[in-house]
């Protein structure tokens, strides 16, 4: 028969039955909570800013925040960005307000699970809050904050990282579940491999927990975790990749980077990341199209139009064979010679434009089309290129104030042919082709 306690704490999720309780049981972010961690040694002080805690899903940002009350002393209050609105923030506010005084004489903590889902208007209702130091507002977030949180409470926290879990920290977890969790420990479990439970998880200490309680409730006792049985018991992950967030931004970065630094294999990894996380195809051929012209311009001007001719293609045929033609482009731009001549060469034009502003057009290029205009000098000693040798006239087509000036510096065959045999010899000496 089992106990009543153990009963109920089977109700509990096992990650929730493990959530430490203590900075000494707490896993992981040795950057922040370790020996020299400034979050530690600031906890160590009784001074506790208030915060964003940035990270992926699963990292202990939850966690962490409950610790940090925990050992401050400090009354704790929650919100829930998805469910609360601003009606109910300043009723947590109010309560916390009325607490301050009653178990401490710091301020309440006031914690709210993914902040970035809070609007202009939430967010706004809790500056006067931390500014007059009623509450300590601790956010957690898996999202930039600097694309997130308005300016004004950005400026009022401070901004901690809370990195995935590393393999060691995750291997860690699971030994402790199978020594410290009494409903785990009941099944007699033992890890004999842990490589599909570790990519299941994604460095998500909440989903490992989750998949591997799923596997030992689900058997005997003397449960065996190996690769076989975790794949065979699990579905396959879906590929962390938010279209909308951070995720979306890095990924589409380290893609035109891996074409620009002309690395077909790694292009096409990122490739097939964004196309495995469900992203737009049209947005992934509208950046090839900016690319070609950006980073390969006129060093190969075919570039653009099989970039363009792609574009129109995986319009007409849309998933999943538009991955074939999408990888055909990407391919293509990687392993082409590139020169970003075009693209600076319309930068500095713009800025010079700034910087001198509407500087007249020289007489002889002006339009002159009634007899006025030419009496006055419009279009005088205009000298038509393709009435000298080789359609060319050596003239000034700048305004007077910047003549001379040199905009587009563009390479040369020389140039693009060594870069050519540059390339051909990387990949010949990386990959052997």
């Amino acid at each position: 028969m089992y106990s009543l306690s153990f009963l109920l704490n089977m109700n509990q999720p096992l990650a929730e039955r493990l959530r430490p309780k203590t900075l000494e049981d707490y896993l992981s972010q040795q950057h922040l909570i370790g020996k020299d961690g400034a979050l530690k040694q600031q906890i160590k002080q009784g001074i506790i800013p208030s915060m964003i805690f940035w990270g992926p899903p699963g990292v202990g940002k939850t966690t962490l925040a409950n610790i940090i009350a925990t050992e401050s002393g400090r009354p704790f209050f929650t919100l829930s960005a998805i469910s609360s609105g601003v009606k109910d923030v300043r009723e947590v506010i109010e309560k916390a307000k009325k607490s301050e005084g009653l178990f401490t004489t710091k301020s309440p903590i006031l914690f709210i699970d993914e902040i970035h889902r809070f609007s202009k208007s939430q967010q706004d209702s809790l500056l006067g809050a931390v500014e007059k130091g009623w509450v300590t507002l601790i956010g957690a977030t898996t999202e930039n904050p600097s694309f997130e949180v308005i300016s004004a409470l950005l400026s009022r926290c401070q901004v901690y990282i809370l990195k995935p879990f590393s393999k060691d920290d995750l291997v860690a977890l699971l030994n402790r579940a199978i020594k410290e969790d009494k409903v785990i420990a009941a099944k007699n479990v033992s890890l004999k491999e842990t490589e599909a439970l570790l990519r299941l998880s994604g460095g998500d200490a909440r989903k490992l927990l989750n998949i591997f309680e799923l596997l030992v409730t689900s058997a005997e006792k003397n449960v065996e975790i190996t690769n076989d049985l975790v794949l065979s018991k699990v579905q396959q992950n879906t590929v962390l990749y938010d279209k909308t967030g951070e995720q979306h931004y890095d990924i589409i970065s380290a893609f035109i980077k891996s074409i620009r630094g002309s690395d077909p294999n790694a292009a096409v990894y990122w490739l097939a990341r964004m196309i495995e996380g469900g992203e737009d195809v049209k947005f992934i051929a509208r950046r090839l199209l900016i690319l070609a012209s950006e980073d390969i311009g006129n060093a190969n001007p075919t570039a653009l139009v099989i970039a363009n001719n792609s574009f129109q293609a995986v319009n007409t045929i849309g998933y999943p064979e538009a991955r074939i033609i999408l990888s055909q482009c990407v391919t293509y731009l990687a392993t082409s010679p590139k020169s970003n001549a075009a693209y600076m060469a319309i930068n500095e034009a713009q800025s010079l434009v700034k910087k001198t502003g509407n500087l007249s057009v020289p007489l002889a290029i002006r339009n002159a089309p009634t007899k006025l205009m030419k009496d006055i000098g419009y279009g005088k000693d205009y000298k038509y290129a393709h009435n000298h040798e080789g359609n060319f006239v050596a003239a000034e087509f700048m305004p007077e104030e910047i003549s001379n000036t040199t905009l587009y510096k563009p390479g040369n065959n020389q140039r693009e042919n060594a870069q050519r045999e540059f390339l051909r010899k990387r990949w010949q000496k990386k990959y052997g082709y």
